[in-house]
């Protein structure tokens, strides 16, 4: 039990939970669940370039508090429903007052 709760406090001092990820939120229109989304480079195997790609994941935001375009980290947890198995951990950057103004002065345009 001691060794949980030192492991606990060692992973908390290195900078956040373990299994956690930071990835932008895609949509927000769903009631306590966003859509995160996880771009990373990996490499060819064959041909060594580096190829862009992604990872989408259904989270759970009990309080609603991120909006399209913020940066969150999220944590794996408990299947919540038959898509959501990620929680929201902290909003780390608000991005969505900048993604709504690119979207309103994009409509704008002909």
């Amino acid at each position: 039990m001691a060794a949980a709760v030192k492991q606990k406090k060692a992973v908390k001092q290195a900078g956040g939970l373990s299994g956690t990820r930071q990835g932008v939120v895609e949509s927000d229109s769903r009631h306590q669940t966003r859509r995160v989304v996880i771009n990373y480079l990996t490499m060819h195997p064959k041909y060594g370039k580096f190829v862009r790609q992604r990872t989408i994941l259904q989270v759970h935001d009990a309080k609603n508090e991120a909006r399209t375009g913020d940066v969150v980290e999220v944590a794996p947890c408990r299947p919540i429903s038959k898509s959501k198995r990620w929680t929201l951990v902290r909003v780390v950057e608000r991005r969505a007052d900048q993604a709504a103004a690119i979207k309103s002065v994009a409509a704008l345009q002909p």
